[in-house]
């Protein structure tokens, strides 16, 4: 595949340098997420694109950064088509109409074809594109090298199934990972690895919180993320109720709602 990266232009605590977009030439012109929206992105786009037409936009999952682009994109290439896995709730944030997709799909683009490889955890709909006869995926935020990737768990994230998916990716073996932040990652059975082995060190670490006396995410988040940025606590106590809500569904703690203790 012909594979050019477009940056979103977003940088951010939560996004890093910004948001990775990627533009794969061919006779299907597509575009690997929408970013979000910045005249930056859409400029850099329209570069990449030079005369071609822009035939689909492949949205990996609907948060902001991935999905909030739809729209000026559609304002600017009307005959593009959208194409992502439905979630509704979120979905109708954007004005334009996406194709369903789902799981298993295999959807031509550029000169090739990629198959929908459905990796829940950080997001209920989120997705990544395989490009099978070259074994690049396009990885979205399952990992992010250098870093690891929030489980919102009051926004549809799902601890378990974000490790499901790890090992789902690790099973398939790209031989190279595009993800929507960072570097393309050339080693990606080593940087799968390292994010379940990081998550393991954190469930570890979480449940000696829990041990130690400490009942509310927060006073775990103290504990376990020690020099944090304030700026980023938020999202810190959001995976730390990822971890707790994990260890209550395998019956290894429980909650009144505000606290939570060992099972």
């Amino acid at each position: 595949m012909d594979i050019t990266l477009v940056p979103g232009f977003n940088p951010g605590p939560y996004t890093g340098a910004g948001n990775n977009t990627y533009v794969i030439s061919g006779e299907i012109p597509t575009l690997v997420d929408a970013a979000t929206g910045k005249a930056a992105h859409l400029t850099a786009l329209a570069e990449t694109l030079a005369s071609t037409r822009l035939a689909q936009v492949l949205v990996t999952h609907a948060h902001p950064d991935h999905a909030d682009g739809c729209d000026p994109i559609a304002e600017r290439w009307p005959d593009t088509a959208f194409r992502k896995m439905p979630w509704p709730e979120r979905d109708r944030l954007q004005s334009v109409e996406c194709v369903p997709i789902e799981d298993g799909d295999r959807i031509p683009a550029g000169d090739g074809t990629l198959l929908v490889v459905h990796t829940p955890g950080h997001a209920p709909d989120h997705l990544c594109f395989l490009d099978e006869a070259t074994g690049t995926l396009f990885s979205a935020d399952l990992v992010v090298p250098g870093s690891s990737v929030v489980i919102p768990a009051s926004r549809g994230g799902s601890l378990a199934q974000y490790l499901a998916s790890l090992r789902r990716v690790l099973a398939l073996a790209p031989a190279r990972m595009l993800p929507a932040h960072g570097r393309a990652i050339d080693d990606p059975g080593a940087v799968l690895s390292q994010h379940l082995e990081h998550r393991q060190r954190r469930e570890d670490q979480i449940v000696a919180a829990l041990h130690a006396g400490d009942r509310r995410p927060e006073a775990v988040v103290d504990r376990v993320y020690e020099g944090l940025d304030p700026g980023l606590k938020r999202m810190a106590q959001e995976s730390v109720v990822a971890h707790l809500v994990k260890l209550e569904e395998e019956g290894r703690a429980r909650s009144d709602g505000e606290e939570w203790e060992l099972s």
